[in-house]
């Protein structure tokens, strides 16, 4: 059967699962502490946590499983499921999966939904070959049983897992290499739990690096001599980017599951601290920048901003460092509060507290780096903040689970200043205006609705010299949509996009081969995306002349598995997107 055939297929497929069943966990008016959540949004957001089994024996209950099984189901589930649906299983993107919804639903049924997925970004487990039928089989029957709780992780262990591996003292005193670091890449090696330092002019690896499981993201100290970056697993390791040979020179684990790392950028606290967040425990740490020795913990427990219920598990997301104030914008996603923790005397934190909307999840700021737009992805929202003033400016109505990643800075031609956001749920992509002196009218509100190539976009981006929007559609069911890129002439938006196929340019063969995030250079001129395919399928980095829009570079290598996300130092460090 011919691709297109099986798209067709598929599709219909999915529309029939969705039309025939309820949706899996459409029974959120049965679960009331989560009545607004909604199906997973990616599937690399889950992290591996270390539940001894020990902390959790098997019930023998129907469906039976033995030891081997749980822990088996258990990895699984924390690798591929946690992220969206909780540790907890009480739902976030994901609806929940607690055991009063999944027991009713029966074995037969979570089978086909974790085999085929859902039209609105539930991952295709099975059909996609990520799973087999077998464990398609032993992760409907574990979700039946209670979930193993996960044990706390404090100061004490924390410190157990703190090690420096090149002080500060012995650390080049100036840069030791010929790398030009401001156009240096780190790239995400997703199954493989490593980064690769890849030269933005050369094109070659710089080095590989052993990470944590699936980095999240990385993260430069404002002075950009330090690499931060921070794996599912909730390990945070630091590279220094001035050695012979950029290496780690420091490491700690904050958690057992995170996703966020920031460092100090204010004016007089250059370098001086880092913080992480983590998505269990529900905490976030403070650190101090060049040894990452854990200074202080606080946890993010406590009640919803709009129901005022307690909740057990609300996950640190997107952290910022504030350009106004000697602070960190820490994003609590369950509980849909923003915190603004000052960090001039961390052993006594003054922190403000702004109430937004639930989900909280990721953002960046506008051009002018004074406000922080970011996605309430579940709540259909985003929330804007004024860290100058320390308050809500507004909460914006846009489509369905918004995922700007950063989000894009551009001047509409109508309207001026804009940023913008994709969407998983959707095809749409949301202008919002940000220029409340120039363009008062137009501050604040969605200016503009550009319509992409579908839903499951995590990524758009632009650069301040191109003239070009790009949007990734890594997760849209469509392997001719996840497989390729849409991208807006900004001057003529009116016109609707072009679509070019980066991942047959990159000429990989079989697999599921989802072009993902893309990433500019230092000058502008060229926009780098991911081909991610399987763990043991050839990946690629796709290099595309931003200006012709032709392919310029293919970079193969064996060593990169599973390249995700991509992070120029320059960009990264001076929040340029």
């Amino acid at each position: 059967m011919k691709r297109t055939q099986c798209n067709v297929a598929r599709r219909a497929l999915a529309a029939l699962i969705a039309l025939s069943l309820p949706m899996l966990l459409l029974a959120a008016e049965k679960s009331p502490p989560h009545p607004d959540t909604s199906e997973s949004e990616l599937m690399y957001k889950g992290a591996p946590v270390d539940v001894p089994s020990e902390e959790r024996e098997v019930i023998r209950t129907d469906p039976d499983m033995n030891q081997a099984e749980w822990n088996q189901a258990k990895e699984i589930y924390f690798q591929r499921c946690a992220g969206c649906h909780g540790v907890l299983r009480k739902g976030a993107t994901g609806k929940p999966l607690t055991t009063d919804i999944t027991r009713e639903r029966g074995l037969d049924y979570l089978k086909v939904f974790i085999n085929y997925g859902s039209p609105a970004g539930m991952p295709n487990w099975g059909s996609s070959g990520e799973l087999s039928e077998e464990q398609v089989d032993l992760m409907a029957r574990f979700l039946q049983h209670e979930p193993p709780q996960p044990p706390e992780f404090g100061m004490e262990a924390m410190r157990d897992t703190w090690k420096v591996l090149v002080a500060p003292e012995n650390r080049p005193k100036e840069k030791q290499n010929d790398l030009n670091i401001d156009n240096l890449f780190s790239v995400t090696l997703r199954d493989a739990g490593q980064v690769a330092l890849i030269d933005g002019d050369s094109k070659e690896i710089v080095n590989i690096i052993e990470t944590g499981y699936a980095v999240h993201i990385s993260r430069l100290s404002a002075s950009g001599r330090y690499l931060y970056v921070i794996g599912r697993d909730a390990r945070v390791d630091l590279i220094d980017l001035w050695m012979k040979e950029p290496a780690k020179v420091a490491s700690i684990k904050i958690g057992m599951e995170a996703r966020s790392v920031e460092t100090s950028k204010y004016k007089g606290y250059e370098d001086r601290y880092a913080i992480a967040g983590a998505y269990w425990p529900p905490q976030y740490v403070i650190m101090d920048g060049d040894t990452l020795k854990p200074r202080t913990i606080v946890s993010t427990r406590g009640m919803t901003v709009d129901t005022q219920e307690y909740h057990p598990e609300p996950r640190v997301a997107a952290i910022v460092s504030s350009y106004q104030h000697p602070e960190f914008i820490v994003n609590v996603k369950e509980t849909g509060k923003i915190l603004l923790v000052n960090y001039e005397d961390i052993e006594s934190l003054q922190t403000t507290t702004i109430g937004a909307a639930r989900f909280l999840h990721d953002g960046g700021w506008d051009a002018s780096e004074r406000y922080f737009l970011t996605a309430a992805n579940e709540s259909h929202m985003v929330a804007v903040v004024d860290s100058k003033e320390r308050e809500l400016v507004k909460l914006i109505d846009v489509g369905r689970t918004p995922h700007p990643g950063r989000g894009a800075n551009f001047i509409d031609p109508e309207h001026g200043p804009v940023w913008a956001t994709g969407h998983l749920g959707d095809a749409s992509v949301a202008l919002i205006g940000t220029d409340p002196s120039g363009h008062p009218d137009k501050a604040w509100k969605v200016v503009r609705t550009l319509q992409g190539q579908g839903g499951g976009s995590l990524f758009l981006k632009t650069h301040p010299e191109s003239g070009n929007l790009w949007v990734d559609t890594a997760l849209n069911p469509d392997e001719e949509i996840s497989q390729s890129v849409a991208v807006f002439d900004i001057d003529n938006l009116d016109a609707g996009y072009e679509v070019l196929p980066i991942a047959d340019w990159a000429d990989l063969g079989e697999g599921p081969k989802r072009v993902v995030q893309p990433e500019y250079n230092v000058a502008g001129d060229e926009v780098w995306f991911s081909v991610w395919n399987g763990q043991d399928q050839t990946s690629a980095l796709v290099v595309v002349d931003d200006k012709t829009r032709e392919l310029k570079k293919v970079i193969k290598d064996k060593r990169l598995v599973t390249p995700t996300g991509k992070f120029n130092v320059y960009n990264t460090q001076r929040d340029v997107y």
